[in-house]
């Protein structure tokens, strides 16, 4: 475990040492096929068609040493899902301030998880994919600057992290496509352990503003029907423009005695809109026999909608429908269940597999996917 953990943070995390070379190139790859196991089944984009698209990927990592404590770091990445168009994850630069101190600045990993840094690299946890309860909220990436500040606190390791920056893109809201904006984004995330055992918590607000076209366009739009009907403040109790979210985040981890337990707990806020309050949550237990790792987690969505939003409108009313369906298309009660198997095949390459089954009680439907493939760097 700890050679796979080295090796997955030289390749991901942004705050590793110094290459001895100019320039140094590093990489990693996922390459995964599954499916749906029933017809109706959809799930992580999987059908009853076994698919290599949706969760491969391939990345190349180049740092180049500048000198005088000065690196800059790029981050390649293609995804089978994007028709393997290449982007840029990352691309900053850094500087050591002094030996425990350092400043990241460009497009860096918002550090909202656990595994924020790595979350692509398979290699580095023992599952086919993160969490997708928990890590699936999106705005991964984030425009700005951040410190790290590395330590000791007694027998305890620190790392503390302090960000800021913006985020502009596209994101899925409540199974829409939004245009987001995300400004004045300001937080921390702590990270501290000892021989086996860490614990981590992350704090992150911003000024977010999204915009949904069905809800927004001037002549058609939900809003302005709402303002014609004289609902003006619910139309800005409904509307996403510079409100102010939040996210925070706990998790710890043991690794010891070959048991490996995760676990991370999250809620996420917009306020004065009618995104719900996410809160998230898993618990993955594991057990290493030599180079084969069986795992068994379990994941839980909650994420209940403001239907006070729409309570003083009388039913009757042909407006009604449309603010309850906006406001109830972002519930989500989903439970998760992962079963797993790692086989170290190689010293750089592990075999995966596994099974999920998802059960989503808003919809009243349960969806599963078999997941197989190898996690590689290099």
């Amino acid at each position: 475990m700890l050679k796979r953990t080295l090796l997955a943070a030289t390749i991901a995390a942004s705050f590793c040492g110094a290459s001895q070379a100019a320039v140094d190139i590093n990489g990693f790859a996922s390459i995964k096929g599954g499916m749906a196991l029933s017809n109706d089944d959809e799930l992580y984009g999987y059908d009853d068609d076994f698919s290599f698209k949706n969760e491969s990927l391939a990345a190349l990592q180049v740092k180049s040493d500048l000198g005088d404590k000065l690196s800059v770091t790029a981050q390649l990445l293609g995804r089978g899902a994007d028709d393997w168009d290449v982007k840029f994850e990352w691309a900053f630069l850094s500087y050591d301030l002094t030996d425990t101190l350092r400043v990241n600045a460009g497009r860096l990993r918002t550090p909202f998880y656990k595994y924020s840094d790595f979350r692509d690299v398979g290699y580095a946890y023992d599952w086919s994919r993160v969490p997708q309860s928990v890590y699936g909220l999106g705005f991964d990436t984030i425009e700005g600057a951040s410190l790290y500040h590395t330590t000791t606190l007694g027998n305890f390791d620190s790392t503390l992290q302090l960000i800021i920056g913006s985020y502009d893109g596209e994101e899925e809201i409540g199974g829409t496509t939004a245009e987001a904006q995300i400004d004045n984004v300001t937080g921390v995330a702590w990270e501290v352990g000892q021989d086996g055992y860490s614990f981590r918590m992350a704090y992150l607000i911003g000024k977010s503003t999204f915009s949904i076209n069905q809800l927004d366009t001037p002549v058609s739009g939900l809003y302005a029907q709402l303002t014609a009907f004289g609902l003006g403040a619910l139309a800005k109790d409904l509307d996403i423009v510079d409100e102010s979210s939040s996210f925070a985040g706990v998790g710890f981890n043991i690794d010891k005695n070959d048991w490996v337990v995760v676990s991370e707990i999250t809620k996420a806020t917009v306020d004065d809109s009618f995104i719900t309050d996410q809160k998230s949550y898993y618990i993955s237990v594991g057990h290493r026999f030599d180079t084969i790792t069986p795992y068994v987690s379990f994941e839980k969505e909650d994420n209940t909608a403001k239907t006070e939003l729409y309570a003083a409108i009388p039913t009757a009313s042909p407006i009604y429908g449309a603010v309850s369906s906006v406001v109830n298309r972002q519930q989500l009660e989903r439970d998760s269940i992962n079963l797993g198997v790692r086989y170290d095949f190689h010293p750089s390459a592990a075999f995966k597999a596994q099974y999920t089954s998802a059960d989503n009680k808003t919809a009243d439907r349960k969806d599963s996917v078999l997941v197989v493939g190898v996690d590689l760097v290099f």
